[in-house]
């Protein structure tokens, strides 16, 4: 079984900042990309930022230059640093993990429960 629990999420005001982090356990053999996605009520998820194994990430074009996705590999976490949070970064955001355990299934994703960020205007 594998397991991934999110933290971090809350309620601040625009302008400010928050930290997210998401911890990934069990039978894990390996795992490639971590990653993090959002949902807004009555919007479809959305990724916001992802990274992989070696290091290389990725942003939507909506998050770039204020949001920052990292990762310690050797704790299986991935961390997603706010900055300058707008109302329309409202919306639950849910972890993500490619990843392989121990069977001779491929990689599969894995979803974290959700966190909830509120941004007040």
């Amino acid at each position: 079984q594998v397991q991934l629990v999110e933290s971090g999420g809350g309620l601040v005001q625009a302008g400010g900042s928050l930290r997210l982090s998401c911890a990934a356990s069990g039978s894990i053999f390996s795992i490639n990309a971590m990653g993090w996605y959002r949902q807004a009520p009555g919007k479809q998820r959305e990724l916001v930022a992802a990274i992989t194994s070696g290091g290389s990430t990725n942003y939507a074009d909506s998050v770039k230059g204020r949001f920052t996705i990292s990762r310690d590999n050797a704790k299986n976490t991935v961390y997603l640093q706010m900055n300058s949070l707008k109302p329309e970064d409202t919306a639950v955001y849910y972890c993500n993990a490619r990843l392989s355990d121990y069977s001779p299934a491929p990689p599969y994703d894995y979803w974290g429960q959700g966190t909830q960020v509120t941004v007040s205007s």
